[in-house]
Order: structure tokens, then sequence, then C-alpha cells
């Protein structure tokens, strides 16, 4: 029971090497990979957030013309 329970964030110490360049470029990749990830699953609903917010904003923006229309037609009839 004395099992360690890991956060799939957790990074792993890599071996020290000799040199060290091949080490950072794979936790460089690593890192870019998850930053990736998480934007695109951060970024996606936002766009479908967006997407909906100007489909909602077009249509209240024709409502408002359509009764500026109106408005100015029953201004123009009395006259």
């Amino acid at each position: 029971m004395s099992e360690e329970f890991k956060s799939p964030f957790q990074v792993q110490q890599p071996p020290v090497q000799q040199g060290g360049g091949d080490v950072v470029k794979g936790d460089l990749s690593t890192i870019l990979v998850g930053l990736g990830t998480m934007l695109d699953g951060t970024l996606t609903p936002l766009s479908k957030i967006v997407a909906q917010t100007l489909d909602s904003l077009t249509v209240v923006a024709k409502q408002i013309l359509d009764g500026l229309n109106t408005s100015i037609n029953d201004n123009n009839k009395g006259r």
C-alpha cells in the first residue's frame, strides 16, 4: 500500500549523460507537446463559445435593424 501516486504532469528526471544535448531536446519537445495539447484543449471550447456569441449578436443586430426600419417606415407613413 505504499505505492507512490504520480501526477500526469510530473516530469521524470532524465539520466545524467555526458554532453547532455539530447536530454535537453527530449525534455523540451515533451514540454512543447504538452503545452500544445493544453492549448488545444483550452482554445477549442473557447472558439466554439466565441462563434456562438457572434451568431447571437448577429441575430440581435438584425432584430434591432428590423425594428428601426419598421419605426422609420411608420413615421414616414404618418407624414
